[in-house]
């Protein structure tokens, strides 16, 4: 049956087959008073995406339309929703309720309830049965306080992998106290590294990239770098030492991770915060390797609604623009992205687009 009871979009069946998808259409949960529903015009591919449907992250609940980087137009809105007005454009992220009453909902920190998450995709909506997909597809539904206005000044190709990547390098900056004054390193200059460069600056703090090589020295200071160290080069965590305020470590990879030489650049109790999840299994962590300077080590997961709407107000403002290309959404674009995601072959972003002529609805 066509929307409102289903969605069309493409799916995977398997991990052993993640890079083949078929279209086909599959059922919404049942539309609430809170819910809005989405015709969505554009969508950002998340090495999530790759992750999930690959195998990387263990069992899933197939066969799976993954995508959480979501822009597009709110077409119907539930009786009770007051944050979002139909036919405004907006967004969606890679989580899409949680219980909302509890300590944590209550404190803006709703990506860490510990009581009910669902995510975009991949998780069974309560007492339906239905599995949640994401945004390779026509439509979504989503509970409105998981659907955020999207400022005209952005455009959407460019604002759908801020909703992941953007928010998940942001949330860590700003509850850490990245501004001036501080010395800021973002290690790993990919997908989130590239944003979180972007974004430390802006909000004003002295900034650092960090990577193996000196390959993404020139694309780091033209997203506002001060500076730039290569790890790859003997001695290179000398003349830092005891110095950086905050690090957001991006790395999609533990291979090789020297993480001793990492935290002896922090200041007496400066911040390690990871946001990148790697497959292979993390560093070691000795005490010895924390007591010279008291380092403070931690994780940021995604960022509530409230940190999601500044990001985006401040990209709008000072004209902040993450790296992105565009491919067709449809079995070919998705296949291209799936295979040069798992090469390392994107500078920095891919967003899908095209929706309008792969499903043509009537809504």
């Amino acid at each position: 049956m066509p929307y409102p009871d289903e969605a069309e979009g493409f799916q995977v069946d398997s991990p052993d087959t993640y890079t083949t998808f078929h279209k086909r259409s599959f059922k919404l949960k049942p539309f609430g008073d809170y819910d809005v529903d989405i015709k969505i015009e554009a969508c950002g591919v998340c090495g999530s995406d790759l992750h999930t449907i690959s195998g990387g992250w263990g069992e899933q609940k197939f066969p799976l339309c993954v995508g959480h980087e979501i822009i597009g137009r709110a077409i119907r809105v539930g009786p009770c929703v007051t944050l979002i007005q139909e036919g405004q454009r907006v967004g969606v992220g890679a989580q899409s309720y949680s219980c909302g009453d509890c300590k944590q909902c209550k404190n803006d920190n709703e990506t860490y309830c510990p009581v009910l998450m669902v995510d975009t995709y991949g998780t069974e909506w309560p007492d339906t049965g239905i599995v949640s997909q994401g945004g390779y597809a026509s439509h979504v539904r989503t509970h409105e306080h998981w659907v955020f206005p999207i400022p005209e000044q952005l455009e959407s190709t460019l604002a759908a992998p801020m909703l992941c990547a953007g928010l998940t390098a942001y949330s860590p900056l700003v509850r850490n106290g990245a501004g001036p004054g501080k010395k800021v390193g973002i290690v790993g200059l990919g997908g989130i590294g590239h944003f979180g460069v972007m974004f430390a600056k802006a909000l004003g703090a002295e900034t650092w990239a960090i990577s193996r090589s000196r390959a993404k020295e020139e694309d780091a200071r033209r997203l506002g770098a001060d500076g730039y160290i290569a790890t790859a080069e003997d001695g290179w965590e000398m003349k830092h030492r005891c110095s950086f305020d905050l690090i957001i470590n991006c790395a999609s990879s533990t291979k090789d991770f020297a993480l001793a030489k990492y935290l002896s650049m922090m200041d007496v109790h400066g911040r390690w915060i990871s946001v990148g999840l790697p497959e292979e299994e993390g560093q070691v962590i000795k005490a010895q390797d924390l007591l010279d300077n008291g380092v403070l080590i931690g994780a940021s997961h995604l960022g509530s609604r409230r940190e999601m709407l500044e990001m985006l107000q401040l990209a709008a403002d000072k004209g902040l623009k993450g790296w992105v290309e565009e491919l067709p959404i449809g079995e070919k674009g998705l296949k291209e992205a799936m295979e040069r995601m798992k090469r390392g072959d994107v500078h920095y972003r891919f967003t899908m687009t095209g929706y309008d002529k792969a499903f043509a609805m009537d809504k």
